[in-house]
């Protein structure tokens, strides 16, 4: 071989080694947003949660199976009952046919219920919320709607009305439809299942959180005994290991519902709150180093989200409250005994920030169209009054993954310093006419240099 032969020889290696790194890296990179995280689940998202900022992201509007995560949207009708009057933790339940046959299905997570028993729907919303208990949370379903294939229909509605998307829900518990011993919700189809994407999940377990923050209160206990003195006693472990105790534990983490089926795989919408953020993760379909589905792999997968979250992002003030742009921040006032006002903003505007990134952000004011116009307001109007927001840019180089609700980015209210009132008849009066004389000047000065 010659010499030129073996340089072409070594350099179409090298081109074939360097094709063949960059295609991994593409791989790599349509995988997930942070490549270095190498979530192992079908998908994944990390948001903070008081400012909405998704973190990480992996394949989160493909829509799968959610398995016992299905009980957030239970919870939260339950929950909601409860706030309008409408069910008490007092309120008794009779038990069923239905619910008897399937909380006896050891099977399942359950707490066997007597068929000839009466229980309260505390005892039954803390079997649901900590053990996942099915019969449970069925009997919890007809407590509130009548009828699970009425509880269902609200589940969908209030589906739609938080704005979620690619969602169905067919049953109250998670349970493939074919576990329901032939007694699943009319109106659905005997071998279906509940399914939403990540970002749907996401979006569900932050009104859950936001609008009934006390659901923390008993998801968040490890363990408990229900019926605790009676015969009926049962130990009940949280399926979230994650919380203190537990063989996963992870400092801070007090929430919030796993999911497993053989569809759905091993599920975990989890929560925590630490170092001034709590942090909302979707794991779905979680596998373990090997490729293969293990119920500690979601856990694992979960704890590396958590892991990049705190040590990369912190949540902080970047502009304080009464802050004004200089150069931006008079409004002209019409029809006012001032002639304009300042604006500032109502309080502090608080910002996800990714380590080393403080100055990557530009100040914006954005005002409500409806209030302010050509960049003047109409008085009257008092102190205080909201003119608009102010947000921010983002101006780093790090890809921008936007926001769980779409919003434009952090921001806060821009309102008036200062009230003014509405000038009298005669001040009015007076302006316009010094207006039609400084037009008219204006027009004669113009028609004058025209003539030179």
């Amino acid at each position: 071989m010659t010499k030129k032969n073996f340089q072409r020889v070594i350099a179409s290696l090298l081109t074939i080694a360097m094709l063949t790194t960059i295609f991994s890296i593409q791989d790599v990179k349509a995988e997930g947003n942070n490549p270095h995280l190498d979530i192992n689940a079908e998908a994944a998202l990390l948001l903070e949660q008081s400012t909405g900022k998704i973190i990480y992201q992996k394949n989160i509007d493909s829509i799968l199976g959610i398995a016992s995560m299905t009980k957030m949207m239970s919870e939260y009708l339950i929950l909601e009952a409860i706030s309008e009057g409408k069910l008490s933790l007092d309120d008794q339940y009779n038990v069923n046919e239905y619910v008897w046959t399937i909380s006896h299905d050891r099977s399942l997570s359950n707490v066997p219920l007597r068929r000839d028993g009466t229980y309260n729907a505390q005892e039954l919303y803390e079997a649901m919320a900590i053990y996942s208990a099915n019969g449970a949370t069925i009997a919890l379903a007809e407590m509130v709607a009548g009828t699970e294939a009425e509880f269902v229909k609200m589940m969908n509605e209030k589906a739609e009305e938080l704005g979620l998307e690619d969602y169905k829900f067919v049953n109250s518990t998670g349970l493939n439809n074919a576990d329901l011993y032939g007694m699943h919700p009319e109106g659905t189809n005997a071998d279906e299942e509940n399914v939403m994407s990540a970002r749907a999940t996401a979006k569900l377990a932050y009104h859950l959180l936001n609008d009934f923050p006390e659901i923390l209160e008993t998801a968040s206990i490890p363990k408990k005994k229900f019926r605790e003195g009676t015969e009926d006693e049962i130990d009940m472990s949280n399926w979230n290991w994650m919380l203190p105790g537990l063989v996963s534990e992870y400092e801070g983490v007090d929430g919030l519902k796993t999911g497993f089926t053989d569809f759905a795989g091993y599920n975990f919408t989890g929560t925590i709150e630490k170092d001034g953020m709590r942090f909302i993760s979707v794991v779905m379909d979680a596998k373990n180093a090997n490729g293969q589905p293990q119920d500690t792999a979601r856990f694992a997968e979960t704890r590396k989200l958590f892991d990049y979250g705190f040590a990369n992002y912190s949540v902080k003030e970047i502009y304080p409250a009464n802050y004004q742009i200089d150069e931006n921040s008079n409004l002209k006032v019409v029809k006012g005994k001032e002639k304009q006002v300042e604006v500032e903003t109502s309080d502090a505007l608080k910002v996800l920030v990714k380590r080393g990134e403080e100055e990557s952000f530009e100040p914006l004011y954005v005002y409500d169209e409806k209030v302010v116009s050509e960049d003047a307001i109409t008085a009257p109007f008092e102190e205080g009054t909201k003119v608009g927001h102010m947000t921010v840019e983002y101006t780093g180089e790090e890809e921008d993954l936007g926001y769980l609700f779409n919003q434009q980015g952090a921001k806060v209210d821009l309102v008036t310093k200062e009230g003014v009132e509405k000038a009298n008849w005669f001040v009015l009066s007076m302006r316009a006419i010094g207006g039609f004389f400084a037009d008219l000047w204006s027009t004669v000065v113009g028609a004058v240099k025209g003539l030179f």
